[in-house]
């Protein structure tokens, strides 16, 4: 699995000019940290080629290429962690990073759960808290299951500038908002080769382009140690994310980016 995360770790040096490898430096502690991370309790780490953008030449021509995403969901008797980690790739370096960590407390039995999130990262992304409950099922097998939480959202110090007909702007602190997300997961086909699995996510957080943000980002798996003749310890899967978003990342209207993926699991 090390030599797995240092191939890929190398597919994104080369997109990486060597007389810039100097400005990544202050990045590069930080893609260790997480290759730590991966290495020690993830349960995935996956590598995005978006081609998508070229549907979109005009809009997103400044997007990257590539982006790395460290996962991992751990089960107690307390209830549930999960967390991501997102990283965008361009030749200059690391372009942007965001996370998300979020907890499920569940001290009874039952479907019902306390979450609390946060979510964050660089550039344009305010820090954002959320607190509300989940629903969760699962099969008795585990072959499929989904989850749905309604949250109070807090974007930190998020602001709405206005102008209004005579000309004259204001700007009005929005930071109550609230989230509705789903999730889902399917195993099918023979040995459970195949997942399906993603989220959706409805908020609230007003914008010179509305008022609501959705986004969703389903992904299929194919698992290749479920191959007549592979080794069950080879983790590596193939497959693909579709980006489903609605004025999402400063963006006017519906987009629908495609990525071609790979997967390890730990």
């Amino acid at each position: 699995m090390v030599f797995i995360f240092i191939m890929i770790f190398f597919v994104i040096m080369h997109f990486v000019k060597l007389n810039e490898l100097m400005t990544m430096k202050k990045f590069l502690p930080v893609f260790f940290m997480f290759a730590f991370l991966c290495i020690g309790n993830a349960q995935n780490i996956q590598l995005h080629y978006d081609f998508g953008r070229f549907a979109y030449d005009d809009d997103l021509t400044g997007r990257p290429l590539l982006t790395s995403t460290v996962e991992m969901f751990k089960v107690d008797k307390w209830g549930s962690t999960y967390f991501f980690v997102d990283m965008d790739y361009k030749s200059t370096g690391v372009a942007s990073a965001y996370w998300e960590i979020a907890r499920e407390l569940k001290f009874w039995k039952g479907p019902f759960s306390a979450h609390v999130e946060y979510n964050g990262g660089l550039n344009y992304i305010r820090n954002s808290f959320l607190l509300g409950a989940t629903y969760t099922y699962n099969s008795t097998d585990f072959g499929k299951g989904y989850s749905f939480s309604a949250m109070y959202k807090c974007i930190q110090k998020h602001s709405v500038e206005e102008t209004s007909g005579e000309g004259e702007t204001t700007i009005t602190e929005e930071p109550n908002n609230f989230q509705l997300t789903g999730t889902w997961y399917l195993h099918f086909a023979k040995n459970r080769s195949c997942t399906f699995t993603g989220f959706a996510d409805f908020w609230r957080e007003k914008t010179v382009n509305g008022d609501f943000i959705f986004l969703s980002e389903p992904q299929f798996w194919f698992h290749l140690n479920k191959l007549k003749g592979v080794d069950d310890n080879f983790n590596l899967s193939i497959g693909t994310e579709v980006e489903f978003s609605y004025n999402f990342a400063a963006r006017d209207g519906f987009y629908v980016i495609p990525t071609a993926a790979i997967r390890w699991d730990f």
